[in-house]
């Protein structure tokens, strides 16, 4: 049996790690979209992959992570080697462990103990530097004082992996999320690939990312933040291991698994056994003009005994008695994979899943994967919630995300109605406007300049449903999301933009014995000629309320032409506008819940 004391140290060694590996990102980063709105996520792994810790970041990120590291040991596997020290493979494809393609993910492995030849005892070589001072990033540059020998490395001891956001991966759209068709439209796609090797970025794989974006500075500078989170956190763990022996400190990481799986047991032990259903739909898919259905059923079941749980939490709660329980959620029901950008990919549904069953846990209980040992997840291939290639899945990460994660609460509420809140606006309101910003040039002479090209990504909140016993928070970013509105003043110094207005949206929270949250209202006017493109939801039919509350008044999203006319534009859609024309985004209102009081 695990010293309590010593897992409560270890987690919280673990969980700090991933939230330094985020301080560090943020910090280091270029773009506003990760500097501000902290569009980004790390978390550690155990030798195996599993995620032992993860930061307070971003919930779609974090739950799918698992299946990038899988990816990136199996490009070792693929190369008949383990990954070495100094490696990082760098992926994107949503089909190989990634969810859609502006979010990059580096995974990086750890190795405490020693290289071969060097004995097992042997102290860790410390982290290679990646820049000098004044050494650039990008392509081509190399540190003369590093050595071109590589020794042959042991297996990792764990890993480390930073996703983050970046505001344009190439594409039809700037930006990178416009209502494509294709993958193929949606920008560059890339497999699990190494960005660095033995400490040294590989020149030609940079190039290539840096040659089919519209903003390369700005993503080689994101891309060096993520590098400096992962040897952050490397740097941590060898710190933990030289203090408490690498053995202990893998020990602990096990034993945070079984921990986190008992935990999720004992709460599934107080579901009531039973089989409940929910489905709830998407407006559109932005090609066709119908409703996207996502079905769920989940499948409570309870055994007499614990033989369903994992030896290792068998041995460490034997004597119980208490019945054991096993969860299916099944998602046979929804529809086939659309011809439109919202389709999910496996490890986005997979995340969802495991966000709506962390949040009903204990805020203490570590995230690892043991949480889902006991629940099982079926996405039939080929659907909504769980696209096959060539299908466009921009969307599926950060609409179709919330959609499952509606549908899950809305099953729920069926046997925990205590516990369950009415829907949250269900959408990510995902802004993206792109064009040249000709500010570099002299003004006070006319002289406008060449200018560059900029892309500005940013998601806007909503509101939050009413709880079984308080109203929903109003303009708050809620479920698969955790960032931030991206504040005026860093808008405005960084884009050719000005934010005309932002405030709440009024009475836009549904009704009931607790009163869903407010949207948000906000308008932006461009200074320079640009593309706005919008992948948004809920605008047809708003968020629903629970136990006789009223649901949130749906979304909106307004063009204000030059001539002052008002042109409502649909949830998925791409637009021009002119330098001094407005969009305005009204977000959705959450839902109420309780029937009001009279």
């Amino acid at each position: 049996m695990p010293d309590p004391v010593e897992l409560a140290v270890f987690k919280n060694l673990y969980h700090s790690i991933a939230e330094e590996m985020g301080a560090a990102l943020r910090r280091t980063s270029f773009s506003p979209n990760i500097k501000e709105r902290r569009d980004y996520s790390c978390a550690v792994f155990d030798s195996a992959g599993r995620v032992i810790a993860m930061g307070d970041h971003m919930p779609v990120h974090l739950g799918s992570m698992p299946m990038s590291v899988a990816a990136a040991i199996e490009k070792g596997r693929a190369e008949h080697c383990d990954l070495e020290p100094g490696d990082v493979v760098m992926l994107n494809d949503p089909f190989r462990g990634g969810t859609h393609l502006p979010d990059i993910t580096l995974v990086m492995p750890v190795h405490v103990s020693g290289v071969r030849g060097e004995g097992s005892a042997a102290r860790p070589r410390p982290a290679t530097r990646l820049l000098a001072p004044s050494t650039s990033l990008r392509a081509g540059s190399r540190d003369p004082r590093r050595s071109t020998s590589r020794p042959h490395a042991v297996a990792p001891d764990f890993y480390v992996a930073s996703r983050a956001h970046h505001a344009d991966v190439g594409g039809t759209y700037p930006g990178s999320m416009g209502p494509c068709r294709e993958i193929y439209q949606e920008g560059l796609r890339i497999p699990p690939v190494k960005i660095m090797r033995g400490g040294k970025i590989v020149p030609d794989v940079l190039a290539l990312l840096l040659n089919n974006v519209r903003t390369p500075e700005e993503r080689e500078g994101d891309l060096g933040a993520q590098i400096a989170a992962c040897q952050t956190g490397a740097q941590r763990l060898r710190e933990i291991c030289d203090r408490y022996g690498s053995a202990r400190a893998r020990q602990a990481a096990g034993d945070l698994l079984v921990y986190s799986e008992q935990m999720m047991r004992a709460f599934l032990c107080t579901i009531p056994p039973g089989r409940y259903q929910a489905e709830d739909f998407l407006d559109d898919d932005g090609v066709e003009d119908k409703p996207v259905r996502i079905a769920v059923a989940i499948h409570v079941k309870v055994f007499p005994s614990r033989r369903k749980a994992t030896r290792q939490a068998a041995s460490l709660r034997r004597g119980s008695r208490k019945p054991s329980v096993q969860l299916t959620i099944d998602f046979t029901g929804s529809d086939p994979q659309v011809k439109g950008a919202v389709n999910a990919v496996e490890a986005i549904t997979y995340s969802a899943c495991f966000y709506v069953f962390r949040c009903l846990l204990r805020e203490d209980v570590p995230a690892t994967s043991g949480l889902m040992r006991p629940i099982h997840v079926i996405a039939p291939a080929g659907t909504v919630v769980n696209a096959k290639p060539p299908a466009a899945v921009a969307g599926g990460n950060v609409e179709t995300s919330q959609r499952i994660v509606d549908v899950l609460l809305k099953a729920l509420a069926q046997a925990i109605p205590d516990r369950i809140p009415a829907a949250a606006s269900g959408t990510m309101n995902n802004l993206t406007i792109g064009g040249i910003d000709f500010r570099s040039g002299d003004l006070r002479s006319g002289d406008r300049g060449s200018g560059e090209p900029f892309t500005y990504y940013e998601t806007i909140a909503g509101g939050m449903g009413a709880r079984p016993t308080k109203d929903g928070v109003s303009g708050v970013h809620t479920h698969m999301t955790n960032s931030l509105n991206t504040p005026a003043e860093s808008l405005e110094y960084a884009y050719p933009i000005r934010l005309r207005q932002y405030s709440f949206r009024p009475n836009s929270g549904g009704t009931g014995l607790h009163t869903g949250g407010n949207g948000i209202i906000r308008e932006i006017e461009v200074l320079t000629d640009a593309q706005v493109t919008l992948l948004a939801d809920r605008r047809s039919r708003g968020p629903y309320g629970l136990a006789g509350g009223a649901g949130g008044a749906p979304g909106r999203t307004v063009v204000i032409r030059l001539d002052g006319s008002e042109e409502e534009i649909p949830g998925k859609t791409s637009v021009s506008l002119r330098s001094g024309e407005r969009v305005r985004i009204e977000s959705p209102g959450g839902g109420g819940w309780g029937k009001p009081a009279r």
